[in-house]
């Protein structure tokens, strides 16, 4: 059998699977449904453990003792710097308003169940998609759920254990008088935490976005390297503004991973670039032979 009838039986078979809009609904509903089923699982889950998550994992980044802190100390003895090692944090937490308690557990519960589902939900996602692409492009396309799962983990990681410490650390250490204590809300601090975090899951997924880029052809390898000075430039402010500590060694602690993306970013788009490359050449050798 032929490449090309290999192709006309699989579109013949894409077309005998095809539904109407309404049909396209309905299987979109349950998919969300499912998804939104597994948050809601882990959320609850989240919710019986919430004294642990707190302790563990929420409060953990505004101690002295936390794992980045004790790692910068070392860090500061390694290269002669005192100022990077942070020893003390001049904040407290306190609940302002009578359920700030009960309504930050709840929200605190959702944000866990939401990063702790993510793998399931996209998976559901992904379901709903698949069947609408080419074969040429579900072959590209495979392991996308196990590459935006690692990606998005990674950047949570990496906003849990590197971003948002220094960014607590900074404020609060910044004050505008020595008079004025700092005292932050719970509501205030578990926003930071939750924002920084889920920010760099979903900035840590450059490559997938340049994967889809590339392949629709808005993005080269060539037009990305051409500008590479100019996103190093870029790359040099936006860790400047997600670490507002003047502190030179943690704006280069959060910048390296960013070139690195940049750099696999680079990587994907010419994988795409050679994949369709190669397919022209399939085509054409097809029509040379017809």
């Amino acid at each position: 059998m032929s490449l090309d009838q290999d192709f006309e039986n699989e579109e013949e078979e894409g077309e005998g699977k095809e539904m109407s809009f309404l049909s396209h609904l309905e299987e979109l509903r349950w998919h969300v449904i499912r998804a939104g089923g597994s948050i809601l699982v882990f959320a609850i889950l989240a919710f019986v453990y919430i004294e642990e998550i707190y302790h563990y994992v929420i409060i953990a980044p505004s101690q002295s003792d936390f794992w980045t802190y004790k790692m910068l100390c070392m860090l500061a003895d390694k290269v002669n710097y005192p100022d990077l090692c942070i020893k003390a944090l001049n904040f407290k937490l306190q609940a302002i308003g009578m359920g700030d308690q009960f309504t930050m557990s709840m929200t605190s519960s959702v944000i866990a169940g939401l990063v702790f589902a993510f793998p399931y939900a996209f998976w559901e996602v992904w379901r709903f998609i698949k069947p609408g692409l080419k074969p040429a492009e579900r072959r590209s396309a495979r392991g996308a759920v196990f590459y935006v799962t690692f990606l998005f983990f990674s950047g949570v990681l990496f906003g849990y254990y590197i971003v948002t410490p220094l960014a607590i650390n900074f404020l609060a250490n910044f004050t505008l008088d020595p008079s004025i204590i700092n005292e932050f809300s719970i509501a205030s601090y578990i926003s930071l935490v939750a924002t920084l975090t889920l920010a760099c899951g979903v900035a840590f997924q450059l490559p997938i976005v340049v994967f889809v880029l590339s392949k629709i052809g808005i993005l080269t390898p060539a037009f990305m390297r051409e500008y590479r000075k100019h996103s190093m430039i870029v790359i040099l402010i936006v860790a400047a503004i997600i670490t507002p500590s003047p502190d030179i060694y943690s704006q280069i602690l959060v910048a390296i991973p960013l070139f690195v993306l940049f750099e696999v970013s680079i990587l994907v788009s010419a994988k795409v670039e050679r994949e369709k490359l190669r397919e022209e050449k399939r085509l054409a050798t097809l029509g040379g032979n017809e």
